[in-house]
């Protein structure tokens, strides 16, 4: 299973989720779902509605726990991770995923998303 993960500010559009996972799906497969911070829901749900794929919602201490190839400042003072899109890739693709790519920004720098592929059960 491919999890497209992401990251936003509170002013992130639906335009700046969608020109992040453009840029995180380009030469890669498209995702089987997307996840993210549980308080994002209402910024991710339209998104997720529009590609008619499931959204994993995950509280912050699911984030702590995964190791990131990124590592923001801001991200790390407010959910205590490197990449919060990395990090809920991680954390909704499961028990040893692993990351396609670091996280990719969008260009009005509102919202990151990066892909993790979870091990076949």
């Amino acid at each position: 299973m491919i999890v497209a993960g992401f990251g936003c500010r509170a002013g992130a559009t639906p335009a700046s989720l969608h020109a992040a996972l453009s840029a995180a799906t380009q030469g890669q497969p498209m995702p089987d779902a997307l996840a993210t911070l549980r308080a994002k829901a209402p910024q991710l749900a339209p998104l997720a509605q529009s590609l008619a794929l499931a959204l994993i919602l995950l509280d912050g201490q699911a984030l702590e726990q995964q190791t990131t190839l990124t590592h923001s400042p801001a991200s790390l003072a407010a959910h205590d991770t490197g990449s919060v899109a990395e990090a809920a890739a991680l954390a909704a693709a499961g028990p040893g995923a692993r990351l396609l790519a670091p996280r990719h920004i969008s260009p009005d720098r509102l919202a990151t998303c990066a892909l993790a592929e979870g091990r076949p059960a």
